[in-house]
């Protein structure tokens, strides 16, 4: 189950296209990658940078990175400029990436995501879509997607899974490591792939 909680919303953290709805936004981008790997599952078998580029492509465009990565940042990004904050977002992106990618080969996303219908106070500021992802066997995990409107496109700033907070998580993880080793070595260890994110419930929000 923690498998299917880390995979899927390390993929649709990057969610956004222009001139549709968030909730169409992740019905279209899911169908994406799942056409994507069925298409070329022996390929991405025999060569993972390969599907790692492939997703890439598809998700890193549509990432709000500098509010995300500001976000997770928190106190540890005031100040900082504009380029360092998006060099932060781009390993991080990254590092997810590198992680996860692959492993989506283990799995047949097909039919397994069932999006709610919209409830509670949306905004263009914040607007969450609340998802059901079927695991193995009959239970199901929540995943809501956080999204805000920016300029004309709705775009994914955070994922909660079963109530947890990956922006928070990942803040919580990244404000300690930037104490330990400082703003450079952090972005030295995300660039080594040396940082293993995890969500934990004890970092909920």
């Amino acid at each position: 189950m923690m498998r299917w909680m880390t995979i899927i919303p390390a993929l649709f953290f990057a969610l956004g296209l222009a001139a549709e709805e968030p909730p169409e936004i992740i019905k279209d981008t899911t169908d994406r990658i799942i056409e994507l790997i069925e298409e070329n599952r022996e390929t991405y078998e025999a060569d993972a940078e390969r599907m790692r580029e492939d997703v890439r492509e598809v998700l890193m465009p549509r990432i709000d990175t500098l509010y995300s990565a500001r976000l997770v940042l928190g106190r540890h990004g005031r100040g900082r400029d504009e380029d360092e904050v998006l060099e932060f977002a781009d390993a991080l992106a990254e590092q997810l990436l590198r992680r996860y990618a692959s492993a989506l080969l283990e799995y047949d996303l097909r039919d397994r995501l069932e999006i709610l219908p919209m409830s509670g106070e949306n905004t263009e500021r914040m607007t969450r879509v609340r998802t059901r992802i079927q695991l193995d066997g009959s239970s199901r995990a929540p995943m809501d997607y956080v999204f805000r409107k920016t300029d004309d496109e709705w775009l994914v700033f955070d994922v909660i899974v079963e109530g947890i907070s990956y922006v928070a998580t990942f803040r919580n993880q990244i404000g300690e490591e930037i104490r330990r080793h400082g703003f450079d070595g952090l972005m030295e260890r995300l660039r080594k792939g040396e940082i293993e994110l995890e969500v934990e419930e004890d970092n909920a929000e």
